[in-house]
């Protein structure tokens, strides 16, 4: 039973993964900048801290990072995975269905137990205003893609490193140190120049959208990336769905209201803009991408067809992706680590 157990843990650590999350706008500011949010989520990797990294335990589910505006004064913040997705400590505690009056009251539950050093009570509020809401339960408010690509343990420790060593205080910017620039960084740490910017279709300014399709380009031509597509739904209810992720010029495409009138005062700019679209800037996630059931003990990007025993391989794979064989856990039970992360008791599997 302790060999089982030892081999599990090194079969475990044998391989890691980032990946991407692209996720959609909502609401009015996601009617006015359709480009939506940039996130990493990285499997080996856990949250000591809001703001310090760390390996992650055996049956961890890693961690999302990203940089947001006005939260605590720093520029980026580590949430656990479940935490992150669904305002919840553990998978048996996820809604089926959510109500904007349900989320508000998931939200600040978990701030309360972990978020109060950076989203303090306000004495004129029951519940404090301000973008620290985007930090737990995002799907309730929007679908998130995901673009993972495989990673190792020493770039985890190297990542580490880094993050606790280097400097985390606030200088975002909307248009040069956003999300996407963020997770930019964080994806070229991994594979050095597979992300880029377009001066053609963003004029220069770093997407979401860009990432994920520098990303899927890169991988065209790098076996090694390995790369993997899965899709996070929106949780279901009365809460508004989420539009689509678009680019810069792909919005003003798009819009009828930019567009048109832009057309009639400057038809030869508007024409190029199109132009520019059709050959550089169409591209659409992946319709076969795995869909991420966090009751089943899998992880983002993983499949049951993906498992050991599986007698075919999985159809999610798209778009120049490259089919892996990432495991299912034999034990898919939950339970705190006291940290909000919705760990899973144990994590096996490795990489053919």
């Amino acid at each position: 039973m302790l060999l089982c157990f030892l081999t599990a843990g090194i079969v475990a650590s044998a391989y890691a993964d980032a990946a991407l999350l692209l996720e959609e706008p909502f609401g009015g500011f996601g009617a006015m900048n359709p480009t939506g949010h940039a996130a990493v989520y990285l499997t080996d990797v856990c949250a000591a801290s809001l703001t310090e990294l760390r390996p992650c335990h055996p049956g961890e589910a890693g961690v999302v990072i990203s940089r947001y505006h006005h939260v605590g004064g720093y520029d980026w913040i580590a949430i656990p995975l479940i935490p992150y997705l669904y305002a919840v400590e553990n998978v048996n505690e996820i809604p089926e269905t959510a109500s904007p009056r349900l989320e508000l009251h998931l939200r600040d539950a978990y701030r309360r137990k972990y978020l109060m050093s950076i989203a303090p009570d306000d004495p004129k509020r029951e519940i404090p205003r301000g973008e620290w809401i985007q930090l737990v339960g995002s799907s309730y408010d929007r679908r998130i893609w995901g673009f993972e690509v495989a990673t190792t343990a020493e770039q985890d420790r190297q990542l580490i490193e880094q993050f606790n060593q280097g400097g985390n205080k606030a200088h975002f910017n909307l248009l040069f140190r956003n999300c996407a620039n963020f997770s930019e960084t964080v994806m070229n740490f991994y594979y050095p120049h597979a992300v880029h910017r377009n001066f053609i279709v963003d004029v220069g300014i770093m997407t979401p959208k860009q990432i994920a399709r520098s990303l899927v380009k890169y991988d065209r031509h790098h076996d090694e990336m390995d790369m993997r597509t899965f899709v996070i739904p929106q949780v279901p209810g009365s809460i508004p769905r989420s539009k689509s992720v678009d680019g810069v010029i792909e919005s003003l495409v798009k819009s009828k209201k930019y567009v048109l009138p832009l057309a009639l005062l400057h038809p030869v700019v508007a024409g190029s803009l199109v132009a520019a679209y059709i050959v550089d800037g169409r591209f659409h996630t992946d319709p076969k991408a795995v869909v991420y059931e966090p009751e089943s003990g899998l992880d983002p990007g993983e499949s049951r067809e993906t498992a050991p025993g599986a007698s075919h391989p999985s159809a999610g794979t798209g778009q120049g992706m490259v089919e892996s064989s990432a495991t299912a856990p034999p034990d898919t039970s939950t339970e705190s680590n006291g940290q909000g992360s919705g760990v899973r008791v144990m994590r096996t599997g490795s990489r053919e």
